[in-house]
């Protein structure tokens, strides 16, 4: 008896681990490891995806020829930090399709409104209905700037 008693003990401790972890094994375990993973990964990506940053673009008339000009914060990762003004954060681009140009200006960290400078080009929207947009090539050049349909 104490044969089958010692014999008794190890049978069962293997058949009830293996019948406790039997009812996640078959036809619905791989399916439910498969769930949990694609749910896994879509948290990652959410927690570690940079948000939509790109602010809708403006159209304004520059000297008389159409310009597009779209502020971009790009992947910044801390969205709470202090220096954030009108909604851009350092790191933020304005992107200006102008003429022939396509320029990508970094916004400066001037007090103030925000402004963008390249060292040559600067755009800064203090009026955001009349945008300073300048040139610095040896002398400073200034292209007055409106909205659509504004006459001022």
């Amino acid at each position: 008896m104490s044969s089958s008693v010692a014999a008794n003990p190890s049978s069962r401790a293997s058949a009830g681990s293996s019948g406790t972890f039997s009812r996640f094994r078959g036809p619905n375990h791989t399916l439910v490891v498969v769930l949990l993973a694609l749910l896994l990964a879509t948290l990652i990506e959410l927690a570690f995806a940079a948000p939509a940053t790109a602010l809708s673009p403006e159209h304004y008339v520059c000297d008389g020829d159409p310009l597009l000009a779209q502020v971009d914060n790009g992947a910044v990762d801390a969205p709470n930090l202090p220096n954030t003004t009108a909604g851009t954060v350092p790191g933020a681009v304005v992107l200006l399709r102008w003429r022939d140009l396509n320029l990508q200006l970094p916004r400066t960290n001037n007090a103030g409104p925000p402004s963008y400078t390249d060292g040559k080009w600067w755009w800064s929207e203090e009026d955001p209905g009349h945008p300073r947009f300048l040139q610095r090539r040896g002398a400073i050049s200034s292209f007055a700037c409106q909205r659509p349909g504004d006459h001022a």
